[in-house]
């Protein structure tokens, strides 16, 4: 539409049709949010034209348009295609400024609109403008709530926001700034997803797979109960066979539950096609997912999301995960070859690609035998991890590093085992070693020490384990390892 026409119909509340603008989930709209979500874009433009000729002042169509627009911007990482696309969120925003003031949707759209470019924004560093637009969505949700307190789909925002505003990391304190007016907790949060989720069970409720992933990613990430995650999402209604987005979303708490072999068994029968729109990321998911299971064809997956993947993230990691495949099958000059490329190639925005550029920078090199059973570890594979450590002799471990993270692994096997006081001593180690180290060993033994005391209802030890945490710097992951910890500590209470 050319941009003199979307500005008369911003001019005001009625649209050039004579007709007021109103906010209506019809069936074209419902298939149009349907496609969207599947990443079938261009049937849901298709549909978005055909809302637009049928229901034109239906406000719901500019919604999935930024749906639409998120997905490709959060997906394809181009930053040129996200400054064009970025800027139909202020005409959007206008539009819904001047619809009905009696709709429930009219506060909660914009809301959303300013969410999702916030979480777009975070791929292209753009950090302050991010947490500034999360702080706006805040607002706009809380009053909305003042006024529609019964509104659902304003609980599902409200409650992941509630939970995750607590768990800033300290090394993000500069944007409390942002986010000052917000307040909340892991409990309220959970309490609100909840409720809509109890409420999309006997209602028609055309957000109730996103609440059940929001939930699942509070579970998983904020409330430390991995298999409550795992049946979450499984009771979700997703259908990754049919959408690479629930395949991605799927194999992804798989994955972080150590179900490894149902995550690649969800990634290597993954829908594909012209129909829907490229997602390289699950390759590099499916060759990570190999790789923690030592299968000799992981680097074919990774290897194919460098060659297709254009965007920013994760690159320098796909090439450290190449050049640790070619470790544990002894093959040094190929580790060297790929750790090469991980400092001419990528970004460094996520943690995991800093950790990366950080080992290629440092060039030491891996115990190959730490390594396997580092992989074996993060796939789930416990007993081979640990039948891996046993054949590990500390003596022969010269390296501070080494002897840091055989105790650390020793720790996290036996944790998972269920070994808890051998687990704990080993922590203990890990920490007593590397506390003053720049490796993150010691900061995750910490971490690790609060979950298992927080599991046995022992909150003092717990509290102390994780201000502890937070208390030490690593120069890898801290981010993440911190804001776990903050998380145990909401969890725990004052």
């Amino acid at each position: 539409m050319p941009r003199l026409l979307l500005l008369i119909l911003l001019s005001g509340p009625l649209s050039l049709w004579g007709s007021k603008a109103y906010f209506d989930w019809s069936p074209t709209a419902r298939k149009a949010y349907g496609k969207t979500i599947q990443l079938r874009f261009t049937e849901a433009q298709g549909l978005l034209d055909q809302l637009e000729e049928e229901e034109p002042s239906n406000l719901v169509r500019i919604h999935i348009e930024n749906y639409l627009d998120f997905f490709r911007v959060f997906i394809n990482e181009d930053y040129d295609e996200f400054q064009r696309l970025e800027k139909n969120k202020d005409l959007r925003l206008q539009q819904l400024k001047t619809s009905p003031s009696d709709s429930p949707w009219r506060l909660y759209i914009q809301a959303d609109i300013r969410l999702q470019w916030a979480l777009a924004r975070l791929k292209f560093e753009e950090y302050s403008t991010s947490f500034l637009e999360v702080n706006k969505a805040f607002k706009l949700l809380e009053e909305n709530a003042r006024l529609f307190p019964d509104f659902m789909p304003n609980k599902k925002d409200l409650g992941i926001l509630h939970a995750m505003v607590g768990t800033i990391p300290d090394g993000y304190k500069w944007a409390v700034q942002w986010v000052s007016s917000m307040e909340g907790s892991i409990a309220q949060g959970r309490g609100e997803l909840e409720e809509v989720i109890e409420y999309s069970r006997s209602q028609d409720f055309i957000f109730e797979e996103e609440t059940y992933v929001l939930y699942a990613y509070l579970l998983l990430h904020l409330d430390n109960k991995d298999q409550e995650a795992w049946r979450v999402i499984r009771e979700s209604g997703l259908h990754a066979e049919t959408n690479p987005l629930a395949c991605f979303l799927m194999a992804n708490v798989a994955m972080r539950t150590g179900r490894n072999d149902e995550a690649i068994d969800l990634l290597e029968h993954r829908p594909g096609g012209r129909a829907f729109h490229p997602f390289p990321y699950l390759d590099f998911m499916l060759g990570i997912a190999k790789l923690q299971r030592l299968d000799i064809d992981a680097d074919t997956y990774l290897q194919k999301y460098l060659d297709q993947f254009e965007g920013r993230n994760f690159i320098k990691e796909a090439y450290q995960k190449l050049a640790w495949h070619r470790l544990v099958e002894g093959d040094l000059k190929g580790y060297r070859a790929n750790m090469e490329q991980v400092k001419k190639y990528g970004y460094t925005v996520v943690e995991s690609d800093k950790s990366a550029q950080q080992e290629a920078e440092k060039g030491e090199v891996p115990n190959a035998s730490l390594l396997r059973a580092r992989l074996l570890f993060d796939g789930g594979y416990y007993e081979r991890a640990r039948q891996v450590m046993q054949a590990v002799s500390e003596k022969l471990l010269f390296s501070t590093r080494d002897k840091l993270e055989y105790r650390y692994r020793y720790g996290r096997v036996n944790h998972a085992l269920g070994k808890y006081e051998l687990a704990l001593q080993h922590y203990a180690n890990t920490i007593e070693l590397g506390a003053s180290g720049p490796w993150y060993f010691a900061c995750r033994a910490a971490l690790e020490s609060g979950r298992i005391y927080e599991s046995q209802g022992k909150k003092a030890e717990a509290r102390a384990a994780y201000q502890m945490c937070l208390g030490l710097k690593p120069e890898e992951h801290r981010a993440g390892i911190h804001q776990a910890a903050k998380a145990g500590l909401g969890r725990l209470g004052k």
